[in-house]
C-alpha cells in the first residue's frame, strides 16, 4: 500500500506541476503549451506512474494483496487506466522524439510483464501482469496517434478483465484465499461455469477471433501497419 501511494504521488504531483505552469503562464488552453519542455516532461511523469510504465511498475503487481471486488475496479477500469485517458487527451502536446521515447518505455513494459508472468506462481499477480501488458499496448498505440482506437480498447479491456477478476476471486474463495496457481487443478469440475466465463475472458484478452477483444485489437494493429 504504501509503495502505492508513493509512486502515484509522484503522478499527482506531475499534475500539480502541469496547473502550475498553467497559472504561471495565464492560459488553460491546452494548445498553448505545444513544444513546451517542461509539459511534455510532467506529462510523461503523470502518465508513466498512474499506468505503472517502466521504472514505475513495481506497484501494479504489489497492489494484489487488496481484495478482488477492488482488485476488479482498481486494476481494470479505474486507477491503472487514469495514465492512458491522460495521454489521450495530452498526446498532441507531446513532441515527435518524445512519442519514441514512450514506444521504447511501453515496448520494454509489455516484454517485462509477459516474462515475469510465465515465471509467477501467485495467481492474482499473473492477471496483474496480464493488466500491465495491455497498458504497455495501449501505451504504445498511443505513440502512433491511436487514439479512438486505444479508447475503444480500454472498455474493452475493462470488461473482459473485471470478469477475470471475478472468476478468479471465486477460486480463491474457495481455496480458502490459496493464491498458489499448482494447486488450482480440477477448478473447471467444481465451478464450470464460472470456468467458462474464464476461458472465454482469457480467449478475449488473447485475441481470439470473434470475441470483443479481437475486434478492438485486429483495428490496432492494422493501424500500426498502415501508419507512417
Amino acid at each position: 500500500g504504501m509503495v502505492t501511494i508513493l509512486l502515484n504521488r509522484l503522478g499527482d504531483i506531475g499534475l500539480l506541476l502541469i496547473m502550475g505552469l498553467m497559472t504561471y503562464y495565464g492560459s488553460w488552453n491546452l494548445s498553448f503549451y505545444k513544444m513546451n519542455e517542461f509539459m511534455m516532461i510532467y506529462i510523461l511523469l503523470m502518465v508513466f506512474t498512474k499506468s505503472a510504465q517502466i521504472p514505475f511498475s513495481t506497484w501494479l503487481p504489489m497492489a494484489m494483496m487488496a481484495p478482488t471486488p477492488v482488485s476488479s475496479l482498481v486494476h481494470s477500469s479505474t486507477l491503472v487506466t487514469a495514465g492512458i485517458y491522460l495521454l489521450i487527451r495530452y498526446v498532441n502536446l507531446l513532441d515527435f522524439n518524445y512519442k519514441n521515447y514512450i514506444m521504447l518505455i511501453s515496448s520494454l513494459t509489455m516484454l517485462f510483464a509477459g516474462l515475469v508472468a510465465n515465471f509467477e506462481l501467485d495467481l492474482k499477480k499473473v492477471v496483474a501482469y496480464s493488466t500491465l501488458s495491455q497498458l504497455g499496448f495501449m501505451m504504445s498505440m498511443l505513440s502512433i496517434g491511436s487514439t479512438e482506437l486505444v479508447f475503444l480498447h480500454l472498455f474493452i479491456h475493462a470488461m473482459f478483465k473485471s470478469l477475470m477478476f471475478m472468476c478468479v476471486g471465486s477460486y480463491m474463495h474457495y481455496m480458502y484465499s490459496n493464491q498458489d496457481i499448482r494447486m488450482y487443478y480440477g477448478m473447471y469440475y467444481i465451478y464450470p461455469m464460472k470456468s467458462m466465463i474464464l476461458i472465454f475472458s482469457i480467449l478475449s484478452l488473447c485475441g481470439f477471433p470473434f470475441l470483443v477483444g479481437y475486434y478492438s485489437k485486429d483495428l490496432i494493429i492494422e493501424m500500426f501497419f498502415f501508419s507512417k
